[in-house]
């Protein structure tokens, strides 16, 4: 996904909300906690399975539909507070490269 991907669902997610008048109720407050909602509902899905790559073909429709969700209302709440969400994930990719050098972390033992 390229920024022009992300600002092509911006501009669909503010379009959809136009036309349904729902404006007044996408604060940052009720999309944070619309978000944290469908991350549950993702989370849901593996709840009690040992890894979740038992997923049922249906079970990852599902899921794919959570996660799109996710996304559009993650979206929605970076356009309300003006974050350019590919700019703050490159920036926090530096930041976590910093914090987590990979000649500090040990190799996995199997």
């Amino acid at each position: 996904m390229n920024t022009s991907d992300l600002h092509d669902l911006r501009d669909r997610t503010r379009q959809f909300a136009r036309e349904r008048d729902w404006a007044p109720f996408h604060t940052p407050k009720n999309l944070a906690m619309a978000l944290s909602v469908e991350v549950a509902e993702v989370v849901e899905h593996f709840q009690w399975l040992p890894t979740g790559n038992e997923l049922s073909d249906a079970g990852r429709a599902a899921v794919r539909h959570e996660l799109a969700d996710v996304l559009l209302y993650l979206v929605q709440l970076a356009d309300r507070l003006e974050v350019d969400l590919h700019a703050a994930a490159v920036d926090k990719m530096a930041l976590n490269a910093i914090k987590y050098p990979a000649e500090r972390c040990p190799p996995l033992v199997r």
